[in-house]
C-alpha cells in the first residue's frame, strides 16, 4: 500500500487529460481501502476505469483507484447463475468471461469501457440492456462509518443512466463488489440497434452468445473511437426523454426525426441525431471536437484541457436547445 503525491491522472482516465492529484493510491481489498481512508482528512475521489470522467482542473483530494478483483460463483441452478464480482474488475473482461461461459445477460454491453464497480453508478447500458436488468445487489463501504452495506436493486433507484449513487448518496459510498444474476438458458436480445443487420451481413441466422457479442463489438468499433488512440469518454450526453408533443413538433420541421418509446406520453430522442443535425458532427475547436463518426462523442485530439472540452459541451447544449427546444444533459461526470 503506497501513497503517492502530485500524480498526473492522465494515464488513469480515458479522456487523457492532464490533471494533478495531490494524493494517489490503489487498493485491492476492503481492508486496504479502510486503512487508506484513515490516512487522510482530504476529500476522496474514487477511480475505476476512469471512463466516465472529465477532469477540468487539478485535484486537491486523495484519489483512490479500485483494484479489487475476483469473480466468484454465489449460487447456480439449472436456469441461472449468481456471480459476485470485484469492483476493480474491468467491465469488458467480465463480459468476455460471461460470454465464454455462456452466462446470458451482459453480452449486449460488450466493449463498454470502465470498471465493474462503476457500472451500477450510472446504470450503464447498450443495445436494449441495462445493468438493472441483471443486477442482484452490491456491497459498498460507507466512507463516514467504514461499514459495509448491501444495496438491493430497488435500493439503488436505477433510472436512465442514473442511480442513487449519482444523486442522494453521491460521494458517500465506495462500491467494492457487484453481484449479478445471469441466465444459463439461451436468451439473446438482437432487436435493438444494428445487431440483427450485423449478424445478417455475416450470414449468421442462429446466433450464439459469442456471435452477438462480436456483432456489438464490431458495431461499437465502427462508430466509437478507441480511447487508447483518441481520448474520449464514450457517450458524453444522455439521450433526452421528452413528451411526445415535443417530438411531434420536431417532426413538423424534421419529418425523419427518430424516437424510441419510453412510456405513456414520453419518447427518447437520440442525442447524437440532435447534435449531428445541428451541424456539430466532426467539428473541431482547437484540440478537442465532436467525433467524425459519432456526434455523441467528444474527443481530445491530444493536448486539449478538460475546461476546453467542457466549454465545447456548453456550446453544444446551448445550440441544440436554441434549434430544437431540447436541453441535453451530460452523462459524463465533471470535476
Amino acid at each position: 500500500m503506497m501513497i503517492q503525491e502530485n500524480i498526473n491522472l492522465k494515464p488513469y482516465t480515458t479522456f487523457g487529460i492532464n490533471a494533478i492529484a495531490s494524493g494517489f493510491a490503489t487498493f485491492s481489498s476492503v481492508d486496504e481501502l479502510i486503512k487508506l481512508i484513515k490516512t487522510t482528512d482530504k476529500g476522496l475521489l474514487i477511480l475505476g476505469g476512469g471512463s466516465n470522467l472529465l477532469l477540468t482542473k487539478n485535484i486537491d483530494a486523495f484519489v483512490l483507484k479500485n483494484e479489487i478483483k475476483g469473480i466468484d460463483i454465489v449460487s447456480k441452478s439449472d436456469d441461472e447463475i449468481i456471480l459476485k464480482v470485484g469492483g476493480g474488475e474491468n467491465w469488458h473482461d467480465f463480459v468476455m468471461f460471461c460470454v465464454e461461459n455462456e452466462y446470458y445477460g451482459v453480452e449486449n454491453m460488450s466493449l463498454i469501457p470502465g470498471s465493474v464497480g462503476a457500472s451500477p453508478m450510472q446504470n450503464i447500458g447498450a443495445y436494449g440492456v441495462e445493468i438493472k436488468d441483471v443486477f442482484e445487489s452490491l456491497e459498498a463501504l460507507e466512507i463516514e462509518t467504514g461499514e459495509i452495506r448491501m444495496f438491493t436493486n430497488e435500493e439503488c433507484s436505477f433510472g436512465y443512466r442514473e442511480s442513487v449513487f449519482k444523486r442522494a448518496l453521491k460521494g458517500k459510498y465506495i462500491i467494492t463488489s457487484v453481484t449479478f444474476k445471469l441466465s444459463l438458458l439461451k436468451s439473446l436480445n438482437t432487436k435493438y440497434g444494428a445487431i440483427d443487420s450485423e449478424l445478417a451481413n455475416k450470414g449468421i441466422l442462429n446466433p450464439s452468445i459469442k456471435d452477438v457479442s462480436n456483432a456489438v463489438i464490431a458495431i461499437r468499433q465502427s462508430k466509437l473511437p478507441d480511447p487508447k488512440v483518441l481520448g474520449n469518454a464514450g457517450s458524453f450526453f444522455k439521450n433526452p426523454v421528452v413528451p411526445i408533443s415535443i417530438h411531434q413538433t420536431l417532426l413538423s420541421s424534421y419529418p425523419s426525426a427518430p424516437s424510441y418509446p419510453v412510456n405513456d406520453g414520453f419518447v427518447k430522442i437520440p442525442a447524437g441525431w440532435l447534435i449531428e443535425t445541428a451541424g456539430w458532427k466532426g467539428k473541431r475547436i482547437g484540440d478537442c471536437g465532436v467525433h467524425v463518426n459519432q456526434a455523441l462523442v467528444l474527443v481530445n485530439y491530444g493536448t486539449a484541457t478538460g475546461q476546453e472540452v467542457f466549454d465545447l459541451s456548453i456550446a453544444l447544449i446551448q445550440d441544440v436547445k436554441n434549434k430544437f427546444g431540447i436541453e441535453l444533459e451530460r452523462e459524463v461526470n465533471i470535476i
